[in-house]
């Protein structure tokens, strides 16, 4: 499966299959916000939270690739992520693309 942020795939020609995406919502650990509030004092990056984003985008990006692979689709363009506040303490991060068939 070809993964793309473009709209085009060198070379290829192909026919648009549809919209695909995956998401997952992720909250927060008692124990990770405790040191995610002590990192906010002292400043610098957190490295509990970057691990979980990273990994709620993979999970989010196999779901919608599973999804374009159920349609027959060769490759997903024009590929986006987003993310949004779910509640306290929860959010989605989500991936969306177009599905292709390479004629």
């Amino acid at each position: 499966m070809i993964l793309a942020t473009t709209y085009e795939v060198p070379g290829k020609e192909f026919e648009i299959v549809g919209l695909v995406n995956g998401n997952t919502v992720q909250s927060k650990n008692a124990f990770k916000d405790l040191g995610a509030g002590l990192k906010s004092i002292i400043g610098g990056e957190v490295g509990s939270y970057m691990k979980m984003i990273s990994e709620a985008r993979e999970t989010a990006t196999q779901r919608m690739v599973e999804m374009a692979e159920g349609m027959g689709a060769d490759a997903i363009v024009g590929i986006r992520y987003g993310s949004s506040s779910i509640m306290e303490g929860a959010s989605e991060l989500f991936a969306y693309g177009t599905a292709v068939k390479f004629k």
